[in-house]
């Protein structure tokens, strides 16, 4: 079967997006297999690009445009927006932009819109400076209305730095695996590769690439050595400790970044991991495997706030809650965030979180800790959540809260508070 154009690609992932809610991590690796091998990774980003520039890009087209497309011809208004994302963020050329954006319309069947294509991207062309003068906050920003309200509520003061760091492409990071070898060690290892990177200070395991690069070319990746994580997450799993001779429970686990750090630099004697996505959880597995854990960790299929399905009542003496959150921490990694997330979804997930911190208390012994972590850097979901939790407990005492906002040392945005259970 013949590749699929690359741009035609593009638009169907957009649509996908649209339809369904499906998100490019799910939408991707299908329509990647459909393309030319050597157009995989320029797929990736379109797909990004007219993610995290959506709102931009959509409102630069209406105002080109001299009466809305019909609904059937979204395919067309993605196309033209593929085209301008190329024009104003892409090295390829203006007129090389410009003709392949309008040869692909031949692969929509809509012979009519060979015209409109070319016409709309040599007149943005023409005005690029003038188009993005007339674009409303939101649209000048490429960020949803809802969405900047709330940074603007729980940010006055930084969310104009949050909004530019969201449409910012993040850094490759990486975890070096402290059993194995040391972080200066590994750098030397990168530098025989040719490849660059840094230290982050504030995370001794973590190094940041100085550009991404597939993880079949990091030495020892399959071997175990190094593991793809962002020093954020790092600094959240590094608060669990040493866990010599305890138990710790790993409540959502998947992908198992941070299961797998735990391990890493504890000695636990016991690490018990759930996910109630089957699939994802088989990811957990294969990350342990690969980083040579084969013992002392069990893995369960269950929701980790129906106790009944997989407690055994024998308590933890640590738990981590990495909370399902909004991801406002990681939009600059995950910039579909932006066009599937909504406003009424923030008050669903504080109710599944405060349900998570409830039950799961239960779980944990007496003088034990529990770390609480988001990816999301709304107050309701962070600091008010841990004020509401408190409020409910007389068994529970904070501990450290920290609040890393995107950017900071290089890092993803994210919350975590450790609570101890008198």
């Amino acid at each position: 079967m013949a590749a699929l154009d690359v741009r035609i690609a593009a638009v169907n992932v957009m649509l996908q997006m649209q339809s369904d809610g499906g998100s490019l991590t799910r939408l991707l690796p299908e329509a990647q297999s459909q393309v030319a091998e050597k157009d995989r990774a320029l797929l990736q980003v379109f797909c990004f690009g007219m993610s995290r520039w959506s709102r931009r890009l959509s409102g630069i087209v209406d105002t080109l445009l001299t009466k809305p497309l019909k609904r059937k011809d979204t395919d067309v208004y993605l196309l033209l927006q593929l085209g301008i994302f190329q024009l104003s963020h892409t090295r390829v050329a203006p007129h090389a932009a410009v003709d392949t954006t309008v040869a692909a319309v031949k692969h929509l069947k809509k012979p009519w819109a060979k015209g409109l294509v070319n016409a709309v991207l040599r007149n943005y062309q023409r005005r690029e400076d003038e188009l993005v003068s007339m674009l409303d906050e939101p649209a000048a920003l490429s960020h949803p209305p809802w969405l900047l309200a709330r940074y603007k509520k729980d940010w006055p003061l930084r969310w104009q730095e949050i909004v530019e760091q969201g449409n910012l492409q993040a850094p490759m990071t990486l975890r070096v695996n402290q059993k194995q070898l040391t972080t200066d060690a590994y750098l030397e290892k990168l530098k025989d590769a040719d490849i660059d990177g840094v230290r982050v200070d504030a995370v001794p395991s973590a190094i940041t690439l100085e550009s991404p690069v597939s993880v079949q070319s990091l030495p020892g990746f399959e071997q175990g050595w190094v593991s793809v994580q962002d020093a954020a997450a790092q600094k959240c799993a590094m608060r669990l400790g040493d866990g010599a001779g305890k138990r710790l429970l790993d409540a959502c686990s998947a992908p198992g970044g941070k299961t797998a750090q735990a391990m890493e630099q504890g000695n636990w004697r016991q690490v018990v991991a759930l996910d109630q996505d089957p699939g994802r959880l088989a990811r957990v597995d294969e990350t342990l495997q690969r980083l040579n854990f084969t013992s002392n960790y069990e893995l369960h299929c269950a929701d980790a706030s129906n106790l009944d399905t997989w407690w055994d009542s024998t308590l933890f003496d640590s738990v981590l809650l990495d909370a399902p959150c909004s991801g406002t921490g990681v939009i600059r990694r995950h910039p579909d965030i932006k066009l599937l997330r909504r406003d009424n979804d923030i008050e669903k997930l504080v109710a599944m979180q405060r349900r998570l911190l409830t039950n799961l208390w239960q779980t944990l012994a007496p003088g034990g800790h529990l770390l609480y972590a988001t990816c999301s850097i709304l107050k309701d979901e962070n600091e008010h959540q841990i004020d509401w939790f408190l409020q409910q407990r007389s068994d529970a005492k904070a501990g450290q809260l920290e609040q890393i906002l995107p950017g900071e040392q290089g890092m993803d945005g994210f919350f975590f508070a450790s609570l101890v259970k008198s």
